[in-house]
């Protein structure tokens, strides 16, 4: 995979849109034709994307890229909640060379912090201002810009250490499972010592630490996104009992999880449907 540079003209924006949706077990939307840029940001959950035909499989803690033009039928977990968020821009007509830049894309990269922040950014504003508004346009169309940062950013994740990327992945999508050091580093092909050196030297931090900051921030995001009670929300993120839970959140985010809620609850549309981009 090469790097891949996209410049998207900011005069080609129509409009740009972000929302958030819980979808029960067993939920289903679509078949449909892709009319934008989408962005899918998933949470908890799983699903199935079926694009032209193709199943792509997808896991929490990862965003899918959607391309205009396109049939897409979603299809989600049949035994929980599955809790997603999107970013989706509407451009003119792309260019061959535009779509081609696109197709050599990933469809599908781990989910991060810059591009969760953009998400919140978009969502905030939105509850003030309409969906071509030169600020939603500029951040709708950072976010598609961002794709391919990330696609580099993950290059040179492997390039530093295979085993680092390789475990970075994996807490991506087990950080709700019990972890311990030993299968972490069992699971990156090292040893616990060589493991601890690898995140010192590139994440600064210990693998376990890495683990709870990362389970710290996926429960902000379900306090501040769902109506989950506080105990499904630290079994779901990999904490012992809510008292654990509530004395990391405490110790990582300076503030309780009520008073989490309580902010985020007061100034952000928390769950936005809205079918046709869902």
């Amino acid at each position: 995979m090469m790097p891949v540079s996209l410049s998207l003209p900011f005069d080609s924006l129509r409009n740009a849109y972000a929302g958030s949706i819980v979808y029960p077990p067993g939920g289903r939307y679509g078949p449909r034709i892709q009319q934008d840029l989408q962005l899918v940001l998933l949470y908890t959950g799983e699903m199935t994307v079926t694009i032209d035909g193709r199943p792509l499989h997808v896991q929490p803690g990862h965003v899918v890229l959607l391309k205009p033009g396109h049939e897409e039928l979603f299809a989600f977990s049949k035994t929980e909640e599955t809790w997603h968020r999107w970013i989706s821009v509407h451009v003119s007509p792309l260019s061959e060379e535009m779509r081609n830049t696109l197709h050599q894309l990933p469809e599908l990269l781990p989910l991060t912090e810059e591009m969760n922040k953009l998400t919140d950014l978009m969502l905030s504003m939105l509850r003030h201002v309409p969906s071509n508004d030169i600020t939603i346009l500029s951040l709708g169309l950072a976010a598609i810009h961002l794709y391919p940062t990330e696609t580099r950013r993950l290059l040179l994740q492997r390039e530093k250490h295979p085993a680092l990327y390789t475990a970075l992945t994996w807490i991506n999508e087990h950080y709700s499972d019990e972890i311990t050091l030993h299968e972490l580093a069992g699971h990156a092909g090292v040893s616990s010592e060589h493991l601890i050196r690898l995140f010192k030297q590139h994440e600064h931090t210990t693998p376990m630490q890495y683990v709870w900051a990362y389970r710290a921030n996926r429960a902000v995001e379900l306090l501040t996104n769902t109506g989950l009670t506080v105990s499904e929300i630290a079994e779901r993120c990999g904490f012992k009992t809510s008292n654990h839970f509530a004395r990391l959140i405490k110790q990582y985010k300076g503030r309780t999880a009520s008073e989490i809620r309580q902010v985020s609850w007061s100034g952000l549309p928390q769950m936005t449907k809205r079918e046709p981009n869902g």
